[in-house]
């Protein structure tokens, strides 16, 4: 079976740059392809996991997000660049999408190293199930940590490892550190216990994407809470109770926590499209793949190139993918102009109120720095229901104690008679 998209524009991806294509080409229409049905809106994530934001304020639902557009449920499977059509595997169905234009925003994946155990024993953050996962895990390493009978176990039980001190890495570690200590006055006999939480790059400092006086004020916060920074340093090997990094220590832990970069999806290769040494979609300025007419690719995927930074493709960012998404839904319409966006600034919480933000050159830090960041993604958040949501949470954050309650059997199916 065979149909055309709506529109004539075919977006594999609901994502941030997919979703916004599709929301901007408004009344022109478009077909959007996602295995989920909402957008998630990654820089909240961590406060996701902590239980500062409801799960749900933290993604938007694709069809209220894109009005006009249609929302398939499914993956694609296979490319006829000649017919211009796409195999769509959607549940059960299995049909063919004709297109005019087809957008390529299918984002990145984890990348993981061949490290012994990574895969068996680590936890990833790059999804909304993962962050819900992760807040469970954790606080059950409490619950183990006050029921165990030597103090070996609840040493292992309460030293948390995250691998990789980027954004993702150092919110997560610095909102989950905030979850425990909140939790701990709950946990009579963990009170005065030591937790031991450890951030591992291997790179010569964290946030390396920052300006280095904003990165060592990060430094010296996340210091200051105790938090064991280990940079130029590697992973060596996870067990189930302990890993082994590069300098040889060797730490008894239940949880690893793996932060350490993407990669562009593996489906790009599949469906016939080029792509470069990192596996990223090469496209010229108009955001056009090269050699392909009316095929286009933004976002995490693509290798975009940048007029007002020609030495440097675009950043896999948030604020890229979006401004990537206003041009390409010009140029779709006929507007064709090449892409041009210089970036704002770059911003990160710490946690406790504590935040970074480099704005237009302006470089605040401490609660300045922590409220110009939440305003920012409140800003680019959209729909005004999820804004208003945001801050009815942060809102409450303010007055009442953190919700620890942790529900790792949420959605899972019972068999019927089973209490």
């Amino acid at each position: 079976m065979e149909r055309s998209a709506r529109g004539g524009v075919l977006v594999l991806g609901g994502g941030f740059a997919g979703g916004y294509v599709a929301k901007l080409l408004g009344r022109h229409g478009a077909t959007v392809v996602s295995p989920e049905s909402f957008m998630l809106y990654t820089p909240l994530l961590p406060e996701a996991a902590s239980g500062t934001l409801e799960p749900r304020h933290v993604v938007v639902p694709l069809r209220v997000m894109c009005r006009h557009a249609e929302v398939v449920l499914g993956r694609a499977a296979a490319h006829d660049v000649e017919g211009r059509r796409v195999e769509i595997h959607a549940g059960e169905d299995v049909h063919w999408l004709a297109y005019e234009h087809l957008v390529v925003a299918l984002g990145a994946v984890v990348r993981t190293l061949p490290i012994p155990g990574l895969a068996r024993y680590g936890l990833g953050f790059k999804s909304l199930s993962d962050a819900i996962h992760l807040r469970n895990h954790v606080l059950r390493r409490l619950e183990a940590a006050a029921a165990a009978a030597d103090e070996a176990r609840r040493r292992r039980e309460l030293t948390f490892v995250f691998v990789g001190a980027g954004y993702a890495g150092v919110e997560a570690l610095a909102e989950l550190s905030d979850l425990v200590r909140d939790a701990l006055r709950y946990y009579p006999t963990l009170r005065h216990e030591r937790q031991h939480w450890v951030l591992v790059d291997a790179a010569p400092k964290i946030l390396s994407e920052i300006p280095a006086r904003l990165g060592e004020y990060a430094a010296a916060q996340l210091a200051r809470r105790g938090v064991d920074i280990r940079v130029a340093t590697t992973l060596e090997e996870v067990g189930e109770q302990a890993v082994r990094l590069s300098d040889g220590d060797v730490l008894p832990t239940s949880t690893l926590v793996w932060t350490a970069g993407v990669r562009p999806s593996p489906l790009l290769a599949e469906l016939g499209l080029p792509v470069d040494e990192r596996g990223l979609v090469p496209v010229d300025e108009t955001l056009r793949v090269d050699g392909l007419e009316r095929v286009w690719a933004l976002g995490d995927c693509a290798r975009v190139p940048n007029r007002a930074t020609p030495e440097h493709p675009d950043p896999p960012t948030c604020q890229h993918a979006l401004r990537q998404a206003r041009r390409l839904a010009k140029n779709i319409r006929g507007e064709a102009r090449p892409y041009r966006y210089r970036m704002l600034g770059q911003v990160a919480t710490l946690g406790r109120h504590r935040g970074i933000a480099d704005v237009l050159g302006l470089r605040v830090r401490g609660f300045p720095g922590w409220f110009v960041t939440r305003s920012y993604h409140l800003y680019q958040l959209p729909l005004l229901s999820r804004k208003l949501r945001v801050v009815a949470d942060w809102t409450v954050a303010l007055f009442f104690k953190r919700d620890i309650v942790e529900l790792g059997s949420l959605g899972e199916r019972r068999p019927l008679g089973d209490g």
